[in-house]
């Protein structure tokens, strides 16, 4: 093999193994963001459902005011209680709502790493 072949071979093969090496160090950012990002849904899930176990309370708690308030005899105390309690329900559908969307980023976000970890 003469001196330009060899030079040109090894050109080549440095020039393959420093590809070869880019690609892996441009997918090692996209395993760590999906790992981020899939503990930040976990924690979200997490908060989202004991904001819910409260609002839960909450609204228990708001029911058995309503019906004091009204066995006494205090319309306007019940009234305001029931406000409450709407806006208890209205946050519980919110944090479901939040839960649904965690869980699916949850799922996405271990389809996206699995993908990233095989090299597709």
């Amino acid at each position: 093999m003469t001196r330009f072949g060899k030079t040109m071979s090894a050109l080549l093969l440095g020039a393959s193994f420093g590809l070869s090496t880019a690609a892996v160090a441009q997918k090692a950012p996209d395993v760590r963001h999906d790992r981020r990002d899939l503990r930040q849904d976990r924690t979200d899930r997490r908060q989202d459902r004991r904001d819910i176990r409260h609002d839960r309370r909450d609204v228990a708690r708001d029911r058995v005011q309503v019906r004091r308030d009204l066995r006494n005899g205090n319309n306007a105390a019940a009234h305001a209680q029931m406000r409450n309690i709407r806006a208890d329900k209205r946050d519980l559908r919110h944090d479901r709502r939040d839960v649904r969307h965690d869980r699916r980023d949850i799922r996405h976000d271990r389809r996206d790493l699995r993908h990233d970890r095989r090299g597709n």
